[in-house]
């Protein structure tokens, strides 16, 4: 079994974080799932609707990813300090505060969902769809921000493939319920949403029942108290991940109010396309960055420089390797995966392919602003990766989605993403030579 303390050379380090990369994809594929069946079982209004309310909803679900990345890098780090119990302690009163945080997100979700949808420009067939589709997942909710959670305790626990198992076991689920009540019951979106919401029910809930009994993983449910220092430093160390997610949302709202401007409902489909396949690619590049998270936390913690400098340089490499296969694979799939999603129209399919073909040079470069500033929360940096995640998520998209139309029109959409990530990646590097002294990599 690989643990933490290990010596990571490439292959230990591929083995280590395959099961995290593989959790994530899966996660994402059976999120594409949904729009499969209700774009060719239900019709193209209902999978606008889908697209258009989905980053609202992740706003109010990726808190889970804020306790488990700022969460995990503590936890860990706590440990490599040699200090197991309290470990356990503070990863057991993280998942209380979490629960309690679904609970309260969800109701307020449901008050605010109508309004939203409304105040984003959804009227019509289309505001009533998105609205079906967000109550029914909304009441889930709080087992959608554990899911997010342990999704990246797993790895902290050193059970990155049991985190696997349970991640498996929910995409299954989904993918099997999204067909019995769309294809099979004609229960047309709303099925779809009761089939995520199940799902999700089965990932953030039977980590809940492993963790509370005995098992073989360094974390378990324990005795615990609320410890106010833990929890702001868990909630400023995953900062960066947490307005990474909302601010992806947030300008995937943007993005949405754009295209109903420069192509109205068939914009909103084709960027729903888009965002299928940037889920399944940017998973790997989440999955890579969650699995190292608590390797480099935990030599830190032990002071270990001549590992974390090799951690480093063997991730850039890795990642390079990576985004080479991305943009190769985005462009051989353009036309396939369109024609999967939106063939059934030829208009539709002529946008999303023209979309596919500009957007897919986002992945040569997004990878590396997504470790970096993983990278800087599991130093407990937690302002710097904020800094990385809030320049390239919110600000550089924001000034470009809002600019380049202007002058591209419909392909300044689609460009946005690409000059985005490009000045992220700037950003990314400036940081990483400025604090090569103070944390020894």
């Amino acid at each position: 079994m690989i643990q933490l303390s290990d010596h990571f050379n490439y292959r230990r380090l591929l083995r280590f974080t395959l099961p995290s990369i593989v959790m994530l994809v899966f996660t994402s594929i059976y999120g594409v799932v949904d729009g499969f069946f209700v774009s060719n079982f239900v019709g193209k209004t209902p999978f606008a609707a889908l697209n258009f309310i989905m980053p609202y909803l992740m706003i109010l679900g990726c808190v889970g990813f804020m306790f488990g990345t700022g969460g995990g890098a503590l936890i860990a780090k706590t440990m490599g300090e040699g200090n197991r119990e309290k470990a356990n302690q503070i990863f057991s009163m993280l998942v209380l505060v979490s629960i309690l945080c679904g609970i309260l997100l969800a109701a307020f979700g449901l008050l605010t969902l109508r309004p939203i949808a409304r105040a984003l420009g959804a009227e019509g067939q289309l505001l009533e769809d998105s609205v079906s589709y967000g109550v029914i997942i909304l009441i889930a909710l709080p087992a959608y921000v554990l899911q997010y959670e342990f999704q990246c305790l797993f790895a902290t626990a050193e059970k990155p493939k049991l985190g696997l198992a349970v991640t498996v076991a929910a995409g299954l689920t989904n993918m099997v319920l999204d067909a019995l009540f769309v294809a099979v019951f004609s229960w047309g979106l709303e099925g779809a949403a009761a089939a995520t919401a199940l799902s999700q029910c089965i990932g953030g809930l039977l980590p809940l029942i492993y963790f509370s009994r005995p098992n073989t993983s360094l974390l378990r449910f324990t005795k615990t108290r609320f410890d106010g220092k833990a929890l702001l430093k868990a909630c400023t160390n995953g900062s960066s991940e947490l307005m990474s997610n909302i601010s992806m949302s947030i300008v995937g709202m943007l993005y949405n109010v754009q295209l109903l401007r420069y192509a109205g409902e068939d914009g909103i489909a084709a960027y729903g396309v888009l965002m299928y396949l940037n889920l399944v690619f940017q998973a790997v590049f989440l999955g890579y960055a969650v699995g190292t998270a608590p390797v480099i936390s935990y030599h830190d913690g032990a002071q270990n420089h001549d590992e974390l400098k090799g951690l480093l340089r063997k991730s850039l490499t890795l990642l390079l390797i990576f985004a080479l296969t991305m943009f190769a694979s985005a462009e051989l799939l353009a036309r396939p995966l369109s024609i999967l999603f939106v063939g059934y129209d030829r208009h539709l399919l002529e946008i999303t392919l023209r979309a596919f073909l500009i957007y897919s040079f986002s992945f040569l470069f997004s990878g590396f602003a997504i470790f970096g500033s993983s990278f800087f929360t599991a130093l407990n940096d937690g302002l710097v990766s904020a800094l990385i995640s809030f320049l390239r998520t919110l600000v550089f998209q924001v000034l470009a989605v809002l600019i380049f139309p202007a002058v591209w029109e419909l392909d300044g959409i689609w460009l946005s993403i690409v000059a985005a990530e490009i000045m992220a990646v700037a950003v990314t590097v400036l940081f990483l030579l400025g604090k090569r002294k103070k944390y020894h990599y």
